[in-house]
């Protein structure tokens, strides 16, 4: 599926999830959805476990809250068809056979046209969820091709990288950061450097939507942002609090790899031949 849109506006709505109460969370990405559409976004990013909240005390409240949560992404799909946009967010999936996963689905007026399940988990996250075993998907939209990665995937290089060499011109990450204990700024997180050194060293926007607020003891940073593909911040990490980002993102400038004002080329320029790989 081609796109015929020169520049997109793109959102990050950060928000603050309430631990399993899938109701609330329902409205809140539904409002979320809708603030962003009217302000014309085409492409709509939540937050990890955006219907659930994360800080789990149990496997089986993992479970409770992922099936009150189920409607949430028809919810989605209603909300993006009035303005023929695009979400991407973060829920917990119940599959038929009983697994439960840490998923981001890509959902437009037509349903849900991808979900992904989070490879690399994080902490605690293993005693709750299977990892997921597919290939990161990069889904083409009317909007342009997007790839899907969650939290911490953001810190395995070959992953970002593998999502821009199958021609993802953004990659879009739902997050849950939890503040470190260093006492770095919200704009010297870590997660913010990487964020950007992956849309740099790849030539593609980068959206990362993370959440704010404290749930059972963690804060969270709130360093949503998106950067271009010069590893630029076009829209900066809000730090703690309730806010959505818009940046205007000529998607197709992901499709040139030439480092700027030089001759070198960011992906012609590789030898993969003497990378010694698993």
């Amino acid at each position: 599926m081609s796109s015929s849109v020169r520049s997109i506006r793109v959102a990050c709505c950060q928000l603050h999830p309430i631990l399993g109460d899938g109701r609330a969370n329902a409205e809140r990405t539904r409002d979320a959805i809708k603030g962003a559409v009217e302000a014309g976004a085409r492409l709509i990013v939540l937050p990890e476990l955006a219907t659930t909240g994360y800080v789990f005390d149990s496997e089986d409240q993992a479970r409770t809250a992922a099936q009150e949560s189920e409607g949430a992404l028809q919810t989605w799909a209603e909300e993006a068809a009035r303005g023929d946009a695009l979400v991407v967010g973060g829920f917990a999936e119940l599959d038929a056979a009983g697994d439960l996963y840490n998923a981001a689905a890509v959902v437009d007026a037509s349903g849900t046209l991808a979900i992904y399940r989070k490879t690399h988990l994080w902490g605690t996250e293993r005693e709750l969820f299977t990892a997921g075993e597919a290939i990161p998907p990069v889904v083409d939209t009317r909007v342009g091709p997007i790839g899907v990665g969650v939290c911490y995937d953001m810190f395995f290089p070959e992953l970002t990288r593998g999502l821009a060499l199958r021609g993802a011109e953004i990659i879009v990450m739902p997050t849950n950061a939890p503040r470190g204990s260093n006492g770095a700024g919200v704009r010297d997180n870590i997660g913010v450097s990487i964020a950007r050194a992956a849309a740099h060293v790849n030539r593609v926007f980068v959206a990362v939507c993370d959440r704010w607020g404290s749930e059972r003891g963690v804060e969270w940073v709130g360093r949503s942002l998106i950067a271009d593909p010069e590893g630029d911040l076009i829209a900066e990490p809000p730090g703690d609090r309730e806010q959505v980002l818009f940046a205007d993102c000529e998607l197709a400038l992901a499709r040139n790899k030439r480092w700027a004002g030089t001759s070198n080329d960011a992906f012609d320029d590789r030898r993969p031949e003497h990378y010694e790989l698993d």
